[in-house]
């Protein structure tokens, strides 16, 4: 198993145990976060947009060009953000810590 940390829009930190070969969306959606997804991995939109932790951020694999074209239209956007639809959890990834961005809103208002 792989522990991620999120960091909610509250500040608590939760830690979640994934399963290698997850994507980080769906473990943030089956764990209540408030990350919609609704291009459901089409790169299509920007809802699922996620601020990687500064340590975390090189362990990584580089984003797409399509990807960092989505993260243009993220609210929020800071030079770690990294779309949750993109990112498959790997070993290498254990102990992975992301926060929700505050100013997000999603098409579900959150």
């Amino acid at each position: 198993m792989i522990q991620v940390r999120f960091i909610g829009l509250d500040g608590a930190v939760r830690e979640v145990a994934a399963n290698p070969g997850d994507r980080l969306l769906e473990v943030a959606q089956a764990d209540g976060q408030p990350l919609e997804g609704t291009c459901e991995g089409q790169m299509a939109c920007s809802t699922c947009h996620v601020i990687v932790a500064a340590e975390d951020f090189a362990r990584l694999p580089p984003p797409s060009e399509d990807e960092e074209d989505m993260l243009d239209l993220a609210a929020g956007a800071t030079r770690t953000s990294r779309l949750a639809c993109q990112i498959l959890l790997t070993d290498a990834l254990d102990g992975l810590t992301v926060r929700i961005p505050g100013e997000v809103r999603n098409m579900q208002g959150r």
